[in-house]
């Protein structure tokens, strides 16, 4: 059977594939620039169990030659004599963070649905706004924040740190741009099946927006579990972890191995989160593409 010489070569045109040489090539500069960004954290890995020794030692070694326990220990040791017990510490952050995600996220959705799918008077000045507040740095809202916060009568209450984290502007950026990704036809659809616009918010439009909310739980999360709160908590058992270990690292160099401790732990919890998220959140922005 002859084949048309037109209908070979465009079949020989779309057969083209990387070459071996070319794939190994990137794969290598994949590696060498993965391994150079997952230094920090092998290194924060064994400064946790190195003793005082090696920790100070110059030039600085990666890896730990003699592992310990000690630092851990130490900081044990150091949470044990506080008058305000360790758990109480633990409780406050996770109180903070969780309501503080609940909260945004619920509020950031709410406001940015009306203004991706409704039209309505001062729309796009309202966005504009959004998007100028994303300018500003959480320093430079401090004292206009701590201002609110005082008139509240909310300063040494949990709600002084949570309340402001309903108000970061990414948070409602990022809903509201992965709202308008959204086709009209669908929720036109849920209107004409009788829907109310809550039933087609909670419905309709938050599953089709899961990796925006997904994506900003661990954001938010890495901010507020990090937070300490120093400038509108006071009162000791109403303070963070954060707040504590920072206390307990300050007492000078004979504490490194216990800072180093310190800032495994604060940084396990995160990075825990992110992995176990980290399938669910590519594999929802895989699935989640619609088109008119």
């Amino acid at each position: 059977m002859n084949i048309p010489y037109r209908l070979f070569r465009r079949k020989r045109v779309k057969r083209v594939n990387r070459s071996f040489l070319g794939s190994l090539s990137l794969f290598l500069v994949l590696g060498v620039v993965g391994a150079f960004m997952v230094l920090p954290l092998v290194y924060a890995i064994n400064a946790a169990f190195k003793p005082l020794d090696e920790i100070f030692i110059f030039p600085p070694t990666l890896f730990v030659k003699n592992p310990t326990m000690d630092n851990f220990a130490d900081l044990i040791n150091l949470l044990g004599a506080s008058w305000v017990p360790f758990t109480r510490y633990i409780f406050n952050t996770v109180f903070i963070t969780g309501m503080g995600i609940v909260g945004h996220v619920l509020l950031a959705s709410a406001a940015a649905y009306p203004l991706a799918k409704h039209q309505f008077p001062g729309n796009k000045i309202m966005f504009q706004m959004i998007v100028l507040s994303l300018m500003f740095t959480p320093a430079v809202t401090a004292i206009p924040t701590y201002m609110i916060m005082s008139w509240l009568g909310w300063v040494d209450t949990y709600w002084a740190v949570i309340i402001p984290a309903f108000s970061y502007p990414l948070g409602l950026y990022l809903m509201k741009q992965f709202m308008e990704q959204i086709p009209d036809a669908l929720i036109e659809a849920a209107k004409m099946d009788g829907a109310s616009e809550y039933r087609i918010f909670w419905s309709v439009v938050m599953p089709n927006v899961k990796p925006a909310w997904l994506t900003l739980i661990i954001l938010l999360f890495q901010i507020l579990w990090g937070t300490d709160g120093n400038g509108f908590i006071y009162s000791e058992n109403l303070k963070t972890l954060t707040s504590a270990t920072t206390n307990i690292i300050q007492g000078g160099i004979a504490r490194a191995g216990v800072g180093a401790a310190v800032a495994l732990i604060m940084m396990s919890v995160p990075i825990t989160i992110f992995v176990f998220s980290q399938s669910r959140i590519i594999e929802t922005m895989a699935t989640s593409g619609m088109k008119e």
